[in-house]
C-alpha cells in the first residue's frame, strides 16, 4: 500500500491527513475515513487500523481535527464540536472526490469521542455506507457521572474561565488532557493518562492541552439520542470495564440503531487500541466493513 500526505480545506482551515491506497487500485473502491478521539492526534495508531482497512482493499483517509496537530486553525488546542462536525464532513466530501473512490462507498472510523460524532454524522448524511463507533462517546451526562461531582466543579470553573476570557479576546485557558487521579485534567481516571501516553510513538512530540471550554460541551453533547436515525449498518464496539465513555448508552445505541452491530470487549477504554483487544477489534471492523461495503 502507498500512503501520502494530504490537506483538505475545512471552514477558515486546512485539515492535515493521510491518504492509504492499495497496492492493486481499482476503478470504484470504497473510502473508510477515519477520526480521533478527545483531542487526539491521527499519529495515536490511527495508522495501525488504516493499514488493516487498506490491506484488504480499501482507500482509507485519516485526519487532523481543526486547531490540533499538523491541521490549521486558531487558536491552537481548540475543541469544538459544531467545527469537528464540519471537518468530518469536509473529510466526507473530500473522499467522495477522490479518484478512483465510489462516492457511494463511503464508510466512516470514529474512536471515543470520535465515535460519538461519527454516530451524529451518520445520522445526518443518509448517504454514508456503513460506520464503526470504537469505544463511543454517546451520552454526555452518563460521562459526567463516571466523572464525579468534586472533579465535575473543577471542570466547570475551569471551562467557565477559559470561556470569558474568549469573550474579551484572550487566549484560550488550557488544562491537560489526561492527567493522574485527582488532577485537573479533562479525562483522569486511572488508566487515562498512561493508556493515552502509549497510543503515541516513542518521542513523538505531542501536547497534552486543550481549551477547557471544551469540557462544558460535554455533558450536554450525547450523539446517542441520534442512534435511531442511523440508516446504514452501523458497528459498536465497548470495552465493558470503560471508566472513560461508559459501555452502558453505547449499547443501548446498538439496540436503537436500526442496523446496529454490537461487540464487547474486556477491557478498560485505552486497552482496545494495543496489542490482542486490537487484533480482536479491528478483526470485527475488517469483517464488518466487509459485509457492508
Amino acid at each position: 500500500m502507498g500512503r501520502e500526505e494530504i490537506a483538505f480545506r475545512s471552514g477558515d482551515a486546512d485539515c492535515a491527513g493521510w491518504l492509504y491506497r492499495p497496492d492493486a487500485a481499482g476503478d470504484s473502491l470504497a473510502c473508510v475515513v477515519l477520526g480521533h478521539g478527545f483531542g487526539a492526534l491521527k499519529e495515536a495508531r490511527l495508522d495501525a487500523y488504516a493499514e488493516r482497512l487498506c490491506g484488504v482493499g480499501h482507500v482509507v483517509l485519516v485526519f487532523d481535527y481543526r486547531h490540533f496537530g499538523a491541521s490549521g486553525g486558531e487558536p491552537r488546542q481548540l475543541l469544538d464540536v459544531g467545527r469537528q462536525h464540519q471537518d468530518w464532513r469536509a473529510a466526507i466530501a473530500h473522499a467522495r472526490a477522490l479518484e478512483g473512490v465510489d462516492p457511494e462507498r463511503i464508510a466512516l472510523w470514529g474512536s471515543s469521542y470520535g465515535g460519538g460524532h461519527v454516530i451524529a454524522i451518520a445520522a445526518s448524511d443518509g448517504r454514508v455506507r456503513a460506520a464503526v463507533a470504537q469505544a463511543p462517546h454517546t451520552d454526555g451526562i452518563a460521562t459526567l457521572r463516571a466523572v464525579g461531582a468534586p472533579d465535575i466543579i473543577r471542570l466547570t470553573a475551569a471551562g467557565i474561565r477559559d470561556l470569558a476570557g474568549s469573550l474579551v479576546g484572550r487566549r484560550p485557558y488550557l488544562i491537560p488532557i489526561v492527567g493522574p487521579p485527582g488532577t485537573l485534567a479533562a479525562m483522569n481516571s486511572p488508566d487515562a493518562e498512561p493508556g493515552y501516553r502509549a497510543l503515541y510513538p516513542p518521542g513523538f512530540e505531542w501536547r497534552n492541552q486543550v481549551g477547557a471550554r471544551a469540557v462544558l460541551r460535554v455533558g450536554t453533547y450525547s450523539p446517542g439520542r441520534r442512534a435511531k436515525d442511523v440508516g446504514c449498518p452501523l458497528l459498536v464496539q465497548i470495552a465493558t470495564e470503560d471508566a472513560v465513555t461508559p459501555p452502558g448508552p453505547a449499547t443501548r445505541v446498538a439496540e436503537r440503531a436500526p442496523r446496529g452491530e454490537l461487540r464487547s470487549y474486556p477491557c478498560r477504554h485505552f486497552d482496545i487500541y494495543v496489542g490482542e483487544l486490537f487484533e480482536r477489534a479491528v478483526a470485527d471492523q475488517v469483517d464488518f466493513l466487509e459485509r457492508h461495503l
